[in-house]
Formats: C-alpha cells, structure tokens, sequence
C-alpha cells in the first residue's frame, strides 16, 4: 500500500500515506472495521516520524475514512460508494498527472503518449 512514498515528493509525507490509505479504502483492500497499524508500528515500518503518521492519521478522521478509538486504535469507517468513487477518479488524476510529467521529461510526444496508452488500455501490453 505505501510502495509509491516519495521523501523527495513536493507532497508532504504525511498527505502521500493519507493518499495511500484513501485510494486503499476507495478499491476495496481496506473494508469497514479494519485496524490500521498503530502510529509507532506504521513510523517504525515506513522510517518516518510518528508525528507524520498522526497528522495521516488525522486528515483521514477529518474527512471520514477512519474512527480512532482511544485505547483501541484506528479503524476503517463505512465509506459510501460516491466518496469511493471520488477517491477512485482522483488517484486516476494523480496517476495521469505523474505520466504526463514523466513523458514530458523523456521528451515523449502527446501523439506517442496516447498511442501507448491506448495500446495498454485495450490489451495490448499483455
């Protein structure tokens, strides 16, 4: 779930395993009820500061993916299926956003650009 964590991201460490988790809860890998790591296990797993893990944390009770239960630890709210769908369409974005940059670097022309994608769509690149 947090193979794509970039410390050299413009993105704050803490907003990119917020994401992680979003997307994780939007496809179905993380249902209601499950327990997330706890803030020291997920700090000592991904080397980061367990203050970056709270703040995560945090930002995902803020917007209702999560409950934290003193005590107990922090669980996978019910999310409807709209939230899920938003969460879906944008990691999409992100993901196409990070490809078109990644193009432009490489000097890949928009034409080759589509044509590649069209081909991994529809099949092509099994």
């Amino acid at each position: 779930m947090f193979e794509r964590l970039d410390p050299r991201s413009p993105i704050p460490l803490y907003a990119q395993i917020a994401d992680a988790v979003r997307l994780a809860i939007a496809a179905g890998e993380l249902r209601e009820g499950h327990a997330l790591s706890s803030v020291r296990q997920l700090s000592a797993e991904l080397r980061v500061n367990p203050a970056t893990v709270v703040q995560a944390y945090r930002e995902l009770e803020q917007d209702g993916f999560v409950a934290t239960r003193q005590g107990a630890g922090t669980f996978v709210q019910a999310v409807g299926k709209e939230l899920r769908t938003r969460e879906r369409r944008n990691a999409a974005r992100r993901l196409v956003r990070d490809l078109v940059r990644d193009a432009r670097r490489l000097g890949v022309s928009p034409e080759d650009l589509r044509d590649a994608l069209d081909h991994e769509l529809t099949g092509g690149g099994r």
